[in-house]
């Protein structure tokens, strides 16, 4: 029996289409102590370890989160301006694969950023970067209320796509978000460095 190709490609974010400082791909965090003068650990310790599971699930406002945060570490910096910087040397998009998205879109796939993301930064994404007229959608955790890869995740983006589980292809650097993926019936191509996406879609294109 002939399998059935997928016809929506749901593509992660964040080490894949997004990846790094605009000037040379390393973390947002990298020279932040040198910027900002806040230590990245004291950002770990005090931020992503308490507030960030909330806050990516939607159950807190970033700004919230991170005001609070910043007052337990010996900064002046506001949460205005930790967010600005954060989104700006966050958001080196990798051309090769977004110019592969272009071609994938132009073949027929639907495509949909799937990332686990929080409100300002989605939209930061999609209006900011531009990537709204470069895809037919987002869908992301804070709206969903859940990660990858929670198996709901996966049955909030097909609610989301309106199409059948089997239609969508996950491509990500997670394997565990691969793997979720495989378990909800999708498709999924676990993405590493020097990856081509042409490459990784070609067996699921039709001919």
């Amino acid at each position: 029996m002939e399998s059935i190709l997928p016809n929506c490609l749901m593509l992660d974010v964040d080490g894949v289409l997004v990846d790094g400082r605009p000037s040379d791909g390393r973390t947002w965090t990298y020279s932040l102590r040198e910027d900002l003068g806040i230590d990245p650990s004291d950002l770990v310790e005090k931020f992503f370890l308490t507030e960030w599971k909330d806050v990516v699930t939607g159950r807190q406002e970033l700004h919230l989160a991170l005001t609070l945060s910043l007052s337990n570490i010996e900064t002046n910096i506001s949460a205005d301006e930790l967010i600005s910087y954060w989104f700006e040397m966050d958001s080196r998009i990798v051309e090769t694969v977004l110019a592969d998205t272009r071609i994938a879109r132009a073949s027929g796939f639907s495509v949909y950023l799937k990332t686990n993301q929080e409100h300002a930064r989605a939209r930061y994404l999609m209006d900011e970067l531009g990537l709204r007229s470069e895809v037919d959608g987002i869908v992301y955790s804070a709206m969903a209320g859940t990660q990858k890869p929670h198996l709901d995740f996966y049955a909030y983006a097909v609610k989301v796509t309106g199409r059948d589980a089997s239609d969508h292809l996950l491509v990500d650097d997670t394997l565990g978000n691969t793997e979720g993926a495989l378990k909800a019936g999708w498709k999924a191509e676990y993405w590493v460095d020097g990856m081509s996406l042409a490459d990784v879609l070609g067996p699921y294109m039709s001919n």
